[in-house]
């Protein structure tokens, strides 16, 4: 699936907010970066920003899923959806509003104990509201009811996040954890959605020679069915020892998948190498499921797996794709510097997700390094991409 502009009347005002990537992906950016500088200072430091009623892991947690990466999902829609249905998105001041919400929220958080947690509660849910509605308002018009699948897990995940703040005003523990842990699910089925329809294409349209890829539907069906009885087994702790046998038989899908998607030439184009490597790294999450149930390893290596190597990888490469393609670039003559971002982002997952399980004595270490790459390229990438995200268009044309 392509992600090339879409004609549209130009709008008058700064080219920052003609198209949903600009602001998104520059807020995305700045609070990864802002946000783990902020939880490096509570994990070592003892920082006392933390609302009093979440735990530190929780607020940090929920911060990542619901502030970073719903804030690159929210810039990747409002961006693809136009796309898709040649409907001009929410732009100019509407878009502005809808930032300012998702902003609202994360600043809130970040001073939570200055700032009562309502706050941030209805700014949050008024901005995932917000997203529904832009996004559907464009697939209504052109009756792409297909599409409504993306959509139904912005709105689960709107439901997530009421979930997650109830259970803060209830002081229940495992409400919080259980809804958080299904916000980093649903943004895994969206990635998993999102590389099915866009890495095959971006594969043979960019390693510059005749490719087919093969992409078997009964895959498709069989990876979503196990998926879904995954998060619903693992979320809700139904039964430890079949999550590790649901995620034994996703690690088989996927990396059939990958096998299916590999050619030698994707290690020569960093913007397709990264989108593979992130899509490998979630099997490493999966994997590291089963190994916490078989050898008693921390789950929350898994859940990092996911995180940075899946989640944190893959958009840092969409991010980039997108925004060199939407500014009238060219993304087969990608700026230099792009495979040394990526780099330190596969570093940060690695050092993270497996150094601990052959040093686990120098765990702390481990943290502050994989912390530091992860700030290392995100402000590369700032450096790198925030003048093309505030500059119009190279070539001229709205967007």
């Amino acid at each position: 699936m392509s992600l090339l502009p879409v004609d549209s009347e130009p709008v008058k005002g700064s080219a920052w907010l003609q198209l949903g990537f600009r602001p998104f992906f520059t807020g995305a950016a700045v609070f990864a970066v802002v946000s783990i500088v902020v939880w490096t200072g509570v994990y070592f430091q003892g920082w006392a920003v933390v609302p009093a009623t979440l735990s530190t892991s929780i607020w940090h947690a929920h911060e990542m899923v619901f502030g970073y990466a719903l804030a690159v999902i929210a810039g990747f829609l409002l961006t693809a959806v136009k796309n898709w249905t040649g409907v001009q998105t929410i732009r100019g001041g509407g878009l502005l509003v809808l930032f300012l919400l998702w902003l609202g929220a994360r600043l809130s958080m970040l001073l939570g104990q200055d700032v009562p947690v309502t706050v941030a509660a209805v700014l949050d849910c008024l901005f995932l509201l917000g997203l529904c509605v832009a996004i559907s308002i464009p697939l209504i018009k052109v009756r792409q009811w297909k599409q409504f699948g993306i959509v139904s897990k912005i709105i689960l995940m709107w439901f997530c996040n009421i979930a997650f703040y109830l259970g803060v005003y209830w002081s229940e523990s495992v409400l919080m954890s259980q809804a958080v842990y299904f916000g980093l699910y649903m943004v895994l089925a969206l990635i998993f959605v999102m590389a099915r329809r866009v890495v095959p294409s971006f594969i043979q349209n960019g390693v510059g020679y005749p490719l087919s890829l093969k992409n078997p539907l009964w895959l498709d069906v069989a990876s979503l069915v196990l998926f879904v009885a995954f998060v619903v087994v693992d979320v809700f702790a139904l039964s430890a020892p079949f999550a590790a046998v649901l995620a034994v038989l996703l690690v088989l899908l996927h990396l059939l998948r990958l096998y299916n998607w590999y050619t030698p030439g994707i290690w020569k184009k960093p913007l397709l190498w990264v989108l593979y490597l992130a899509y490998a790294f979630l099997s490493v999450g999966f994997v590291l499921i089963v190994l916490s149930v078989w050898l008693g390893l921390s789950k929350y290596l898994a859940m990092h797996a996911f995180a940075l190597g899946g989640i944190g990888l893959i958009t840092l490469g969409m991010m980039a794709r997108v925004t060199i393609g939407h500014t009238g670039r060219n993304v087969f003559e990608p700026p230099s510097g792009l495979g040394l971002i990526f780099l330190f982002m596969l570093l940060a997952a690695v050092v993270r997700t497996l150094l601990p399980i052959f040093a686990p004595q120098y765990y702390s270490h481990w943290i502050i390094l994989s912390q530091a790459l992860w700030v290392l390229a995100f402000l590369l990438f700032l450096v790198r991409f925030v003048p093309m995200l505030l500059r119009a268009r190279t070539d001229g044309r709205p967007g």
